[in-house]
Order: structure tokens, then C-alpha cells, then sequence
């Protein structure tokens, strides 16, 4: 089946026993046995049936088999976050003595649990460019034997930095090291890392895969079943980062409409993103639809569309980065991406406020920067408030 099937059917696309269109919400804590016979059956995995929701719920294994079958594994675990998720998956694939290599430019709270938590369990971390392959060769080495995960986003957040997949894979893979990719910025809509040579995908689910700003989750997804059984017991059960049967439901929900949101989110940003590069007061326009980025060619070659995350620098610095935020109406002023309505921010003066200039450049980023989440409003009237929020500098 077609993506947009799939988000709506899944590969079971059989009805519940009430023949309800919409799946029902299994909004219970612990479920019930017949007898000690079914309490062997299910603890030992020869049932599939449930024991407690912090382990399984019907509702929330509706949505990851439905992520699943997006994504292109063979299982999911649901999270109650999406730093849940990412944060599991990399305790799950490392122990005292490891180390992580990230890439440079990755969203604030990953590069934290990278760099200060992992670290005081004696996992140490490299932060390099992956945006050129050859850093990765050159960091290993010859006898590099404690890197065991790779992990980095594509594009990256918030500079839309392109890693190409396949490659760092490919090199990966032949020292029997992990790749874990974050894919929130490009939904399984327009990239398949699994496909690519990934071994786990991860998302904040609370962006794009709900699409209505009304949740917080994380999903993980894999091509082995094995070892999304561990992360699901041994680690988000353990560690009780469970999504609440709920949330799952108005997942399920948001990805009935993910493929059609996600075509008209890249129309409209395409057209914003040709607006923004023809301004004046615009320096620097980041966006992998744009021939002129530095990693079109390897998106295109990777991606099936482009998103709708634009980031921007504008002249006259931080000050100037303040004035247009400051001056938002009908754009709204908020961290968070991937929702309906067309939100921005500043990354120097909100998710890396307090860091200075030298140190914003190490990331990538610049003290001009503007990050677009580009929604689905009118792009006449998105344009409109851009040109006069810009006219003011």
C-alpha cells in the first residue's frame, strides 16, 4: 500500500470487534486473567495479550505497529516524549566505556544527554561535522573500538544541515557501529532512514506526527524485532517513559492526515523560503529546497521532499533577530515545530540563550538566525507578515 493508505489503515487494517471506524481508547492501567494458565501464557510472551499499560495497551501497539509499518521496520516503541525516546535508545545501545559520536548541529536537550549525562555513567561523546563523511573516517581512525553509536538528525535542528545517510552508514556499519537518526524534522513522509541503512529511527512525535500541537510523545522504530523487544521492557518500561493510551489515540489521529499536511507544509515553504531569499535585509536563507543550500544534492538524493523547516539570518545581528520576533502577529512565537499554525523563533534568544557567539558558531548557528516552522496558513498571508516584520529593520 501507498503512504497515505497506510497512515490511515496500516498493514491490519481489520475493524475491532464493535466494528467502530475509529479505534477505541484502552484507558486502563492494568488488565485482567482468566487464570494462572493465562497468566503463564502472557508473561512468557507465547499471548499477546496485555499486563500492565506501562509494558503494552492495545492503543498504544496500534500506533507503533502503525509507525512501523511508516517507517519501514519490523517494530516501534511509543514514549512519553520524544527526549524519552532518544534518551532510551541510547542507554539501550551503550555501556560504561563507549562512546557516542553526534553531529555537531543537534537539537539542544539530545546534545545535553549526549555531552553531560551519558558522560557521568562513564559514556563519553565526540561532537564532529557529519555533514562530511570523511570527518567520520577521520575521527575513527584505525583502532577506534569504543565508538559504538553514531547518532545525528537530517536536517538538522535548526540550521537544516544534511547528513548523507547512506554513507555514514556505510562506514558505520563496517566498523559493526549503531546509527541511530533523529527524522523529526522529515517524517517518514519524506525520508525512510531505515531504507537508507539506519538501524534505529527516532521522532518527537509531538511535531509533525501529531500536527496539532496538542501532545507530547516520542517514537522509536527499528529493523529488529529483538531488540525492540529490549527497549520496550528493559528500558522504556523500566525506565517509565510510557505514552499515555490517550495520546496514542490522537496520534493515530494525526497520522490520518500526515502525508496531505506534509505536501502543503513543503508547498508553503518552498514559496517562503524563494520569498526570504530575494529580501534585502536577509543574509542567509537555509533551506534543503533551495538549489543554493549547501546540501540540496545530497537531500535530493535522499529525500522525496524537503520539509517545512526554514531557518534565516538577517542583517544588523541579534538585535535585528529580536526586533522581527518582537514584532510578530499572525506568526506565532514558540520553541516547538511542526503544527498547523506557522511558528518561529530565535535560537539565540530562546533555545540557546546564554551561549556566546564563538560558542554558537561551533554549532553551526549565528546570533542572526531565525527558525521558521512554516504551518499551513495562506502563504499570501504568511508572506505578508514576514515583509512587515522585515520592513521594520
Amino acid at each position: 500500500m501507498n503512504f497515505d493508505t497506510l497512515a490511515i489503515h496500516g498493514n491490519d487494517h481489520k475493524r475491532n470487534a464493535e466494528n467502530a471506524l475509529n479505534p477505541p481508547i484502552f484507558q486502563t492501567s492494568t488488565f485482567v486473567f482468566k487464570d494462572l494458565d493465562h497468566v503463564e501464557d502472557v508473561m512468557s510472551f507465547k499471548s499477546d495479550d496485555y499486563v500492565y499499560t506501562r509494558g503494552n495497551n492495545p492503543t498504544l501497539r496500534l500506533f507503533e505497529n502503525r509507525m512501523r509499518d511508516l517507517e519501514g521496520g519490523k517494530g516501534a516503541v511509543a514514549f512519553a516524549s520524544g527526549m524519552a525516546a532518544i534518551s532510551s535508545t541510547l542507554f539501550s545501545l551503550l555501556k560504561p566505556g563507549d562512546n557516542v559520536i553526534v553531529h555537531k548541529t543537534i537539537y539542544g536537550s539530545s546534545y545535553t544527554v549526549a555531552t553531560k549525562l551519558l558522560p557521568k555513567y562513564n559514556i563519553t561523546s565526540s561532537s564532529i561535522d557529519l555533514s562530511n563523511p570523511e570527518t567520520l573516517e577521520k575521527a575513527l581512525g584505525r583502532d577506534d573500538d569504543k565508538t559504538k553509536v553514531v547518532y545525528f538528525e537530517t536536517p538538522s535542528n535548526p540550521n537544516l544541515s544534511i547528513v548523507d545517510i547512506r554513507r555514514i552508514c556505510t562506514i558505520a556499519h563496517e566498523r559493526g557501529i549503531k546509527v541511530v537518526i533523529d527524522n523529526t524534522f522529515a517524517t517518514p513522509y519524506f525520508q525512510k532512514p531505515l531504507e537508507l541503512g539506519a538501524d534505529v529511527v527516532v521522532h518527537s512525535a509531538t511535531k509533525y506526527i501529531c500536527g496539532h500541537g496538542d501532545v507530547v510523545a516520542g517514537v522509536a522504530v527499528a529493523k529488529d524485532m529483538n531488540y525492540i523487544q529490549s527497549l520496550k521492557f528493559d528500558y522504556m518500561a523500566e525506565f517509565g517513559g510510557v505514552l499515555s493510551p490517550f495520546n496514542a489515540w490522537l496520534l493515530l489521529r494525526g497520522l490520518k492526515t500526515l502525508g496531505v499536511r506534509m505536501r502543503q507544509h513543503e508547498k508553503n515553504a518552498l514559496k517562503i523560503a524563494g520569498y526570504l531569499e530575494k529580501h534585502p535585509m536577509v543574509t542567509k536563507v537555509m533551506y534543503p529546497g533551495l538549489p543554493s543550500f549547501e546540501g540540496h544534492e545530497t537531500a535530493k538524493a535522499q529525500m522525496s521532499g524537503f520539509g517545512a523547516m526554514i531557518s534565516f539570518e538577517v542583517k544588523g545581528g541579534l538585535e535585528s533577530a529580536k526586533k522581527v520576533i518582537n514584532s510578530l502577529n499572525l506568526i506565532q512565537i514558540a520553541v516547538s515545530l511542526g503544527d498547523c499554525e506557522t511558528l518561529m523563533e530565535s535560537p539565540a534568544a530562546m533555545t540557546h540563550r546564554g551561549y556566546s557567539r564563538e560558542r554558537l558558531a561551533e554549532f553551526g548557528l549565528s546570533e542572526s538566525m531565525l527558525r521558521i516552522s512554516v504551518g499551513l496558513e495562506d502563504t499570501a498571508d504568511i508572506i505578508s507578515e514576514l515583509e512587515r516584520v522585515l520592513s521594520l529593520l
